[in-house]
């Protein structure tokens, strides 16, 4: 059993023969990658757009099964993909330790997944899984839409979040970005974990009795941000990392991510602390103003 599952997450002729090419490989085009993104924006403000006109500010439209379908499905994908490049990274780290030895910047396996070599090109079992996270980051997508659909918001948060995301993938292949492994990595098994915790929400089960979803994407951030500095570190000491121009770009990318994320999330905490404190002082008033805090806290 696991030997199948060996063959045909890392060695089917398929993924180690793989290759980045802007010919053979669909949406592999700095055109295809800048459309995509606006035609994302438009049609998810034009929707959003479109709902507020015609629709009361309050209501919903039910979309039955499908968010839960979804979740789902962007779960046991990420799972796929975190074992697929898993066992890719293992059999790449088998197959090239010999090469390191010839090389000045890597001497341990977690050096390899922090810092590829100088030359690195994208082809091969870990860009194979690099360019499967990169096409599924299309399905994640369709959740703007849920939302909007769902409970009508739309934040320049989401969209930034989500268009940037879709880019980063893409920079991780075209210049075969070190520390791509790493973060494929955690962020399928977040996605793992996160959506296959909305699918049981979803169907009804009890949720956690605390922000999970958004306790999950801050240690995400923070590990993202302490891998970030041993790629830095490892660059200056070993004398060099493959595609540090993009890691650089995708830093600043990450760093604004990261400021946007604790500037909502800290608003959206202060914001409910102030309905929380609302909702206390309105209880502990006196039994004349008992029925206008009861039409509030509804």
């Amino acid at each position: 059993m696991m030997q199948s599952v060996k063959y045909w997450l890392s060695e089917h002729p398929s993924i180690v023969n793989f290759r980045w090419s802007h010919t053979q490989s669909f949406g592999s085009t700095w055109s295809f990658l800048f459309s995509s993104i606006a035609v994302y924006v438009v049609a998810a403000t034009t929707l959003h757009a479109f709902l507020s006109l015609v629709l009361p500010k309050r209501r919903r439209l039910p979309l039955g099964p499908i968010p839960a379908i979804h979740s789902l499905c962007v779960s046991l994908i990420s799972a796929v993909i975190f074992v697929g490049i898993l066992l890719s990274a293992a059999a790449e780290i088998r197959d090239t330790r010999w090469f390191w030895h010839r090389t000045k910047t890597i001497t341990t396996p977690f050096q390899w997944l922090l810092c590829f070599p100088l030359g690195t090109r994208p082809s091969g079992r870990v860009f194979f899984w690099s360019y499967v996270f990169y096409l599924s980051r299309f399905l994640h997508l369709f959740r703007t839409f849920f939302t909007i659909l769902r409970h009508r918001k739309l934040t320049f948060f989401h969209l930034f979040n989500q268009s940037i995301l879709l880019c980063m993938s893409f920079l991780w292949l075209e210049f075969s970005q070190s520390f791509q492994v790493l973060a494929i990595l955690l962020a399928t098994l977040l996605y793992s974990v996160v959506y296959g915790y909305r699918f049981w929400t979803a169907i009804g089960l009890p949720s956690a009795c605390f922000p999970f979803v958004v306790n999950c994407q801050v240690v995400l951030l923070g590990c993202n941000l302490l891998c970030h500095f041993g790629v830095l570190f490892l660059h200056f000491l070993k004398g060099g990392c493959n595609g540090m121009g993009a890691w650089g770009f995708n830093s600043v990318l990450n760093g604004v991510i990261l400021w946007l994320f604790l500037n909502f999330y800290v608003k959206r905490h202060l914001r409910k602390r102030n309905v929380d404190d609302a909702s206390g002082h309105g209880g502990s008033s006196s039994g004349r103003s008992r029925g206008s805090s009861e039409i509030k806290s509804e």
